[in-house]
Protein backbone atom coordinates (compact mmCIF):
# COMPACT_ATOMS: atom_id res chain seq x y z
CA UNK A 1 0.00 0.00 0.00
CA UNK A 2 1.35 3.47 -0.95
CA UNK A 3 1.58 6.09 1.53
CA UNK A 4 1.21 9.73 0.83
CA UNK A 5 3.67 11.85 3.27
CA UNK A 6 2.91 15.10 1.71
CA UNK A 7 0.68 17.39 3.13
CA UNK A 8 -3.54 17.25 1.59
CA UNK A 9 -3.41 19.43 -1.43
CA UNK A 10 -6.94 20.88 -0.07
CA UNK A 11 -5.32 22.03 3.18
CA UNK A 12 -2.16 23.43 1.81
CA UNK A 13 -4.08 26.88 1.64
CA UNK A 14 -5.33 26.69 4.83
CA UNK A 15 -1.44 26.01 6.09
CA UNK A 16 -0.13 28.69 4.20
CA UNK A 17 -2.66 31.40 5.47
CA UNK A 18 -2.29 30.22 8.82
CA UNK A 19 1.98 30.38 8.67
CA UNK A 20 1.06 34.56 7.54
CA UNK A 21 -0.83 35.30 10.53
CA UNK A 22 1.76 33.68 12.76
CA UNK A 23 4.63 35.80 10.78
CA UNK A 24 3.16 39.20 10.50
CA UNK A 25 1.16 38.72 13.33
CA UNK A 26 1.95 36.63 15.87
CA UNK A 27 5.55 36.70 15.41
CA UNK A 28 6.19 40.37 15.75
CA UNK A 29 4.62 40.98 18.96
CA UNK A 30 6.00 37.40 20.94
CA UNK A 31 8.60 39.07 22.97
CA UNK A 32 6.20 41.98 23.80
CA UNK A 33 3.62 39.75 25.92
CA UNK A 34 6.35 37.64 27.00
CA UNK A 35 7.60 40.01 28.69
CA UNK A 36 4.36 41.65 29.94
CA UNK A 37 3.13 38.65 31.38
CA UNK A 38 -0.61 37.95 31.86
CA UNK A 39 -1.42 41.19 29.88
CA UNK A 40 -4.09 39.80 27.01
CA UNK A 41 -2.92 40.40 23.18
CA UNK A 42 -5.89 42.79 22.46
CA UNK A 43 -4.70 42.11 18.93
CA UNK A 44 -6.19 38.69 18.64
CA UNK A 45 -9.47 39.54 19.05
CA UNK A 46 -9.21 40.86 15.45
CA UNK A 47 -7.75 37.45 14.30
CA UNK A 48 -10.99 35.62 16.14
CA UNK A 49 -13.20 38.05 14.09
CA UNK A 50 -11.50 36.84 10.90
CA UNK A 51 -12.25 33.22 12.14
CA UNK A 52 -15.23 33.91 13.42
CA UNK A 53 -16.37 34.89 9.86
CA UNK A 54 -14.87 31.78 7.99
CA UNK A 55 -16.86 29.38 10.31
CA UNK A 56 -20.10 31.65 10.05
CA UNK A 57 -19.45 31.12 6.10
CA UNK A 58 -18.79 27.47 5.94
CA UNK A 59 -15.08 28.27 4.06
CA UNK A 60 -13.40 27.11 7.00
CA UNK A 61 -11.44 24.15 7.50
CA UNK A 62 -10.44 23.72 11.52
CA UNK A 63 -10.38 27.37 12.22
CA UNK A 64 -11.40 26.62 15.94
CA UNK A 65 -11.35 22.85 18.14
CA UNK A 66 -12.29 20.00 16.27
CA UNK A 67 -13.57 17.10 18.16
CA UNK A 68 -13.50 12.94 17.81
CA UNK A 69 -17.22 12.50 16.61
CA UNK A 70 -16.48 8.94 15.81
CA UNK A 71 -20.79 8.76 14.57
CA UNK A 72 -20.06 10.73 11.71
CA UNK A 73 -19.45 8.82 8.28
CA UNK A 74 -15.87 9.03 6.78
CA UNK A 75 -17.21 9.19 3.27
CA UNK A 76 -17.51 6.78 0.49
CA UNK A 77 -13.52 6.50 0.14
CA UNK A 78 -13.07 5.63 3.55
CA UNK A 79 -9.87 8.43 3.53
CA UNK A 80 -11.20 11.92 5.14
CA UNK A 81 -8.51 15.02 5.80
CA UNK A 82 -11.15 16.93 7.43
CA UNK A 83 -11.35 19.07 10.60
CA UNK A 84 -8.81 17.14 12.81
CA UNK A 85 -6.41 17.23 10.42
CA UNK A 86 -6.89 20.82 9.43
CA UNK A 87 -6.79 21.74 13.02
CA UNK A 88 -3.60 20.48 13.52
CA UNK A 89 -2.19 21.92 10.55
CA UNK A 90 -2.96 25.16 11.47
CA UNK A 91 -1.97 24.79 15.01
CA UNK A 92 1.45 23.72 14.18
CA UNK A 93 1.73 27.30 12.02
CA UNK A 94 0.67 28.66 14.37
CA UNK A 95 2.67 27.42 16.98
CA UNK A 96 5.68 28.33 14.98
CA UNK A 97 4.47 32.24 15.74
CA UNK A 98 3.74 31.82 19.04
CA UNK A 99 2.20 28.79 21.19
CA UNK A 100 1.45 30.73 24.16
CA UNK A 101 -0.81 32.88 22.04
CA UNK A 102 -2.26 30.05 20.06
CA UNK A 103 -2.91 28.81 23.88
CA UNK A 104 -5.15 31.99 24.38
CA UNK A 105 -6.91 32.47 21.04
CA UNK A 106 -10.34 33.13 21.46
CA UNK A 107 -12.53 30.69 21.17
CA UNK A 108 -10.23 28.12 20.78
CA UNK A 109 -9.67 26.86 24.55
CA UNK A 110 -9.01 23.06 24.87
CA UNK A 111 -12.44 23.30 26.63
CA UNK A 112 -13.55 23.91 23.01
CA UNK A 113 -11.82 20.30 21.94
CA UNK A 114 -13.66 18.60 25.17
CA UNK A 115 -17.57 19.79 24.06
CA UNK A 116 -16.60 18.88 20.34
CA UNK A 117 -15.76 15.38 21.61
CA UNK A 118 -18.20 14.89 24.54
CA UNK A 119 -21.39 16.91 23.69
CA UNK A 120 -24.39 15.88 22.24
CA UNK A 121 -26.04 17.31 19.10
CA UNK A 122 -28.22 19.84 21.41
CA UNK A 123 -24.95 21.05 23.43
CA UNK A 124 -23.42 21.34 19.76
CA UNK A 125 -25.89 23.75 19.23
CA UNK A 126 -25.77 25.84 22.65
CA UNK A 127 -22.30 26.03 23.36
CA UNK A 128 -21.70 27.20 20.05
CA UNK A 129 -19.40 30.19 20.38
CA UNK A 130 -18.35 30.00 23.86
CA UNK A 131 -14.65 30.17 24.91
CA UNK A 132 -14.69 27.38 27.06
CA UNK A 133 -10.85 26.53 29.05
CA UNK A 134 -10.41 22.78 30.42
CA UNK A 135 -10.24 21.85 34.26
CA UNK A 136 -9.01 18.88 35.11
CA UNK A 137 -6.12 18.87 37.86
CA UNK A 138 -6.38 19.39 41.06
CA UNK A 139 -3.95 20.46 44.01
CA UNK A 140 -3.69 16.21 44.69
CA UNK A 141 -3.00 15.18 41.60
CA UNK A 142 -0.71 15.86 38.68
CA UNK A 143 -1.68 13.10 35.35
CA UNK A 144 -3.36 10.84 37.02
CA UNK A 145 -6.63 11.98 36.05
CA UNK A 146 -8.67 8.90 37.50
CA UNK A 147 -7.82 10.82 40.87
CA UNK A 148 -10.24 14.03 40.22
CA UNK A 149 -12.18 14.83 43.74
CA UNK A 150 -13.77 17.31 42.57
CA UNK A 151 -17.45 16.60 43.56
CA UNK A 152 -20.33 16.44 41.54
CA UNK A 153 -24.22 15.80 43.92
CA UNK A 154 -27.06 16.34 41.87
CA UNK A 155 -30.40 18.78 43.70
CA UNK A 156 -33.15 18.89 41.31
CA UNK A 157 -32.13 20.07 38.23
CA UNK A 158 -28.81 21.20 39.17
CA UNK A 159 -25.42 19.75 40.12
CA UNK A 160 -23.66 21.08 43.08
CA UNK A 161 -19.56 21.10 42.04
CA UNK A 162 -17.33 21.18 45.04
CA UNK A 163 -13.47 21.31 44.80
CA UNK A 164 -10.35 23.50 43.50
CA UNK A 165 -9.02 23.40 40.13
CA UNK A 166 -5.26 24.41 38.80
CA UNK A 167 -3.40 24.97 36.29
CA UNK A 168 -6.17 25.79 34.00
CA UNK A 169 -5.43 27.54 30.49
CA UNK A 170 -7.00 30.97 29.93
CA UNK A 171 -8.63 29.75 33.05
CA UNK A 172 -9.38 33.75 33.69
CA UNK A 173 -9.94 34.78 30.10
CA UNK A 174 -12.42 31.94 28.99
CA UNK A 175 -16.14 32.60 28.91
CA UNK A 176 -16.55 29.31 30.36
CA UNK A 177 -15.00 26.13 32.35
CA UNK A 178 -15.19 22.36 31.62
CA UNK A 179 -14.74 21.14 34.64
CA UNK A 180 -13.85 17.20 35.39
CA UNK A 181 -16.20 16.48 38.56
CA UNK A 182 -16.77 12.63 40.04
CA UNK A 183 -20.69 12.11 40.76
CA UNK A 184 -19.52 9.41 42.47
CA UNK A 185 -16.48 8.49 44.35
CA UNK A 186 -16.96 4.85 45.11
CA UNK A 187 -17.66 4.25 41.39
CA UNK A 188 -14.31 5.37 40.11
CA UNK A 189 -13.49 5.95 36.92
CA UNK A 190 -16.83 5.91 35.47
CA UNK A 191 -18.37 8.14 37.58
CA UNK A 192 -16.34 10.73 36.28
CA UNK A 193 -18.40 13.46 33.88
CA UNK A 194 -17.28 17.36 32.80
CA UNK A 195 -19.31 19.58 33.01
CA UNK A 196 -19.67 23.48 31.42
CA UNK A 197 -19.71 26.17 34.54
CA UNK A 198 -20.18 29.53 32.79
CA UNK A 199 -18.03 32.57 34.57
CA UNK A 200 -20.34 34.45 37.04
CA UNK A 201 -21.70 31.41 37.63
CA UNK A 202 -21.87 31.56 41.79
CA UNK A 203 -19.94 29.86 43.80
CA UNK A 204 -16.97 29.70 41.02
CA UNK A 205 -13.59 32.06 41.23
CA UNK A 206 -10.48 32.48 40.12
CA UNK A 207 -8.15 32.36 43.19
CA UNK A 208 -4.94 33.68 40.87
CA UNK A 209 -2.66 33.35 37.73
CA UNK A 210 0.13 31.35 38.25
CA UNK A 211 3.94 33.00 37.47
CA UNK A 212 5.29 30.42 34.71
CA UNK A 213 8.70 30.15 33.04
CA UNK A 214 7.46 29.55 29.34
CA UNK A 215 3.94 30.70 28.03
CA UNK A 216 3.51 33.90 29.67
CA UNK A 217 1.21 35.41 27.84
CA UNK A 218 -1.26 32.61 28.28
CA UNK A 219 -3.08 32.78 32.00
CA UNK A 220 -2.69 30.23 34.09
CA UNK A 221 -5.38 30.09 36.88
CA UNK A 222 -6.36 28.38 39.88
CA UNK A 223 -10.05 28.24 40.17
CA UNK A 224 -12.60 26.74 43.34
CA UNK A 225 -15.97 25.72 43.52
CA UNK A 226 -18.09 25.92 46.66
CA UNK A 227 -21.64 24.75 45.89
CA UNK A 228 -21.67 25.92 42.68
CA UNK A 229 -24.81 25.06 41.27
CA UNK A 230 -25.04 24.09 37.26
CA UNK A 231 -27.71 23.30 35.48
CA UNK A 232 -28.50 19.71 34.76
CA UNK A 233 -28.17 20.25 30.79
CA UNK A 234 -24.70 21.17 30.66
CA UNK A 235 -23.30 17.89 31.37
CA UNK A 236 -21.66 16.93 28.33
CA UNK A 237 -22.82 13.53 27.03
CA UNK A 238 -24.66 11.04 29.11
CA UNK A 239 -25.22 10.86 32.80
CA UNK A 240 -25.48 7.01 32.95
CA UNK A 241 -22.44 5.56 34.91
CA UNK A 242 -21.66 2.73 33.53
CA UNK A 243 -18.67 0.84 34.88
CA UNK A 244 -18.04 -1.94 32.66
CA UNK A 245 -17.16 1.43 29.88
CA UNK A 246 -14.78 2.77 32.39
CA UNK A 247 -12.74 5.83 32.05
CA UNK A 248 -13.48 5.69 27.94
CA UNK A 249 -15.74 8.60 27.92
CA UNK A 250 -13.46 11.02 29.42
CA UNK A 251 -10.67 9.86 27.63
CA UNK A 252 -12.12 10.51 24.48
CA UNK A 253 -11.45 14.40 24.95
CA UNK A 254 -7.67 13.23 25.11
CA UNK A 255 -8.20 11.55 21.94
CA UNK A 256 -8.94 14.89 20.41
CA UNK A 257 -6.52 16.95 22.28
CA UNK A 258 -3.47 15.06 22.59
CA UNK A 259 -2.39 15.44 18.89
CA UNK A 260 -3.63 19.13 19.25
CA UNK A 261 -0.57 19.33 21.65
CA UNK A 262 1.68 17.44 19.48
CA UNK A 263 1.40 19.89 16.77
CA UNK A 264 1.80 23.08 19.55
CA UNK A 265 4.90 20.93 20.08
CA UNK A 266 5.87 20.38 16.54
CA UNK A 267 5.33 24.37 15.42
CA UNK A 268 7.39 25.82 18.31
CA UNK A 269 9.78 23.25 17.56
CA UNK A 270 9.44 24.05 13.79
CA UNK A 271 10.47 27.80 14.66
CA UNK A 272 13.65 26.97 16.68
CA UNK A 273 14.67 24.99 13.81
CA UNK A 274 14.17 27.45 10.71
CA UNK A 275 16.00 30.06 12.71
CA UNK A 276 18.55 27.41 13.88
CA UNK A 277 19.38 26.94 10.10
CA UNK A 278 19.91 30.41 9.24
CA UNK A 279 22.26 31.37 11.87
CA UNK A 280 24.21 28.71 12.01
CA UNK A 281 24.35 29.55 7.47
CA UNK A 282 25.60 33.41 8.31
CA UNK A 283 28.26 31.72 10.45
CA UNK A 284 29.59 29.89 7.98
CA UNK A 285 27.62 26.38 8.76
CA UNK A 286 25.94 25.02 5.75
CA UNK A 287 23.96 22.22 6.25
CA UNK A 288 24.29 20.08 3.03
CA UNK A 289 21.58 17.20 2.53
CA UNK A 290 23.29 15.30 -0.20
CA UNK A 291 25.99 14.55 2.07
CA UNK A 292 25.94 11.98 5.30
CA UNK A 293 26.00 13.38 8.62
CA UNK A 294 29.77 11.80 9.49
CA UNK A 295 30.97 13.83 6.50
CA UNK A 296 30.04 17.32 7.31
CA UNK A 297 30.71 19.62 10.68
CA UNK A 298 29.43 18.42 14.18
CA UNK A 299 26.80 21.69 14.38
CA UNK A 300 25.31 20.49 10.63
CA UNK A 301 25.54 16.60 11.85
CA UNK A 302 23.59 17.55 14.84
CA UNK A 303 20.99 19.57 13.22
CA UNK A 304 20.07 16.59 10.89
CA UNK A 305 19.78 14.36 13.56
CA UNK A 306 17.10 17.24 15.05
CA UNK A 307 15.14 17.38 11.86
CA UNK A 308 15.19 13.65 11.44
CA UNK A 309 13.33 13.50 15.20
CA UNK A 310 10.75 16.39 13.42
CA UNK A 311 9.81 14.56 11.07
CA UNK A 312 9.16 12.08 13.16
CA UNK A 313 7.23 13.70 15.83
CA UNK A 314 5.23 15.55 12.71
CA UNK A 315 4.43 12.14 11.04
CA UNK A 316 2.78 10.69 13.98
CA UNK A 317 0.61 13.78 14.81
CA UNK A 318 -0.51 13.73 11.17
CA UNK A 319 -1.40 9.86 11.62
CA UNK A 320 -3.27 10.47 15.24
CA UNK A 321 -5.35 13.84 13.51
CA UNK A 322 -5.90 11.35 10.02
CA UNK A 323 -7.20 8.96 12.13
CA UNK A 324 -9.46 10.66 14.24
CA UNK A 325 -11.02 12.20 10.86
CA UNK A 326 -11.49 8.53 9.15
CA UNK A 327 -13.30 7.66 13.18
CA UNK A 328 -10.65 5.18 13.46
CA UNK A 329 -9.79 4.44 17.56
CA UNK A 330 -6.44 6.48 17.58
CA UNK A 331 -5.82 6.29 21.47
CA UNK A 332 -2.97 4.70 21.28
CA UNK A 333 -1.63 7.06 17.82
CA UNK A 334 -2.88 9.93 20.13
CA UNK A 335 -0.51 9.37 22.89
CA UNK A 336 2.23 8.32 20.77
CA UNK A 337 2.13 11.84 18.82
CA UNK A 338 1.93 13.28 22.30
CA UNK A 339 5.06 11.50 23.86
CA UNK A 340 7.29 11.92 20.94
CA UNK A 341 6.15 15.55 19.79
CA UNK A 342 6.48 16.36 23.68
CA UNK A 343 9.92 15.06 24.50
CA UNK A 344 12.09 15.85 20.88
CA UNK A 345 10.20 19.03 21.36
CA UNK A 346 12.04 20.14 24.16
CA UNK A 347 15.08 18.45 23.39
CA UNK A 348 15.17 20.06 19.81
CA UNK A 349 14.37 23.54 21.10
CA UNK A 350 17.07 23.28 24.03
CA UNK A 351 19.77 21.94 21.51
CA UNK A 352 18.81 24.84 19.33
CA UNK A 353 20.01 27.32 22.18
CA UNK A 354 23.30 25.11 22.47
CA UNK A 355 24.21 25.31 18.45
CA UNK A 356 23.44 28.77 18.94
CA UNK A 357 25.66 29.54 21.78
CA UNK A 358 25.49 33.20 23.07
CA UNK A 359 22.88 34.13 20.66
CA UNK A 360 20.82 31.21 21.38
CA UNK A 361 20.88 32.31 24.99
CA UNK A 362 20.30 35.88 24.70
CA UNK A 363 17.48 37.80 23.96
CA UNK A 364 18.34 39.23 20.80
CA UNK A 365 16.77 35.83 19.21
CA UNK A 366 13.79 34.05 20.28
CA UNK A 367 15.64 30.38 20.69
CA UNK A 368 15.40 31.13 24.26
CA UNK A 369 12.09 32.03 24.88
CA UNK A 370 10.80 28.80 22.51
CA UNK A 371 12.50 26.30 24.55
CA UNK A 372 11.13 28.03 27.71
CA UNK A 373 7.42 27.32 25.84
CA UNK A 374 8.02 23.88 24.83
CA UNK A 375 8.39 22.39 28.41
CA UNK A 376 5.33 22.59 29.06
CA UNK A 377 3.95 20.75 26.04
CA UNK A 378 5.70 17.51 27.30
CA UNK A 379 4.00 17.89 30.54
CA UNK A 380 0.49 19.40 30.10
CA UNK A 381 -2.44 16.69 28.81
CA UNK A 382 -0.45 13.88 29.93
CA UNK A 383 3.19 13.79 30.86
CA UNK A 384 5.78 12.14 28.84
CA UNK A 385 5.96 8.84 31.25
CA UNK A 386 2.07 8.80 31.57
CA UNK A 387 1.96 8.64 27.26
CA UNK A 388 4.63 5.73 28.04
CA UNK A 389 2.12 4.31 30.33
CA UNK A 390 -0.75 4.64 27.43
CA UNK A 391 1.12 2.99 25.14
CA UNK A 392 2.93 -0.16 26.73
CA UNK A 393 -0.73 -1.19 28.20
CA UNK A 394 -2.32 -0.66 25.08
CA UNK A 395 0.84 -2.58 23.17
CA UNK A 396 0.94 -5.17 25.70
CA UNK A 397 -2.61 -5.64 26.05
CA UNK A 398 -2.66 -4.57 29.66
CA UNK A 399 -4.26 -3.45 32.28
CA UNK A 400 -3.02 -0.14 34.63
CA UNK A 401 -3.21 -2.96 37.54
CA UNK A 402 -0.86 -5.44 35.30
CA UNK A 403 1.09 -3.12 33.89
CA UNK A 404 3.30 -2.41 37.43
Amino acid sequence: MAINLDDPKKLRGLRDQAHQVAMNMLRPISRKYDRAEHTYPTELDMLAAILDGLNDSGTSQGAGAAGVRRTEDAGPTGNRNGANMATVMGAVEMCWGDVGMMLTMPRQGLGNSAIASVADEEQLERFKGTWASMAITEPGFGSDSAAVSTTAVKDGDHYVLNGEKIFVTAGERSDSVVVWATLDKSLGRAAIKSFVVPKGTPGMKVERLEHKLGIRVSDTAVISFTDCRVPAENLLGTPDIDVSKGFAGAMATFDNTRPLVAAFAVGCAKASLDLTRDLLDRAGVTVDYDRPAQNQVAAAARFMQLEADWNAAYLLMLQAAWMADNRRPNSLEASMAKAKAGRVGSEITLACVELCSTVGYSETELLEKWARDSKILDIFEGTQQIQQLIVARRVLGLTSAELK
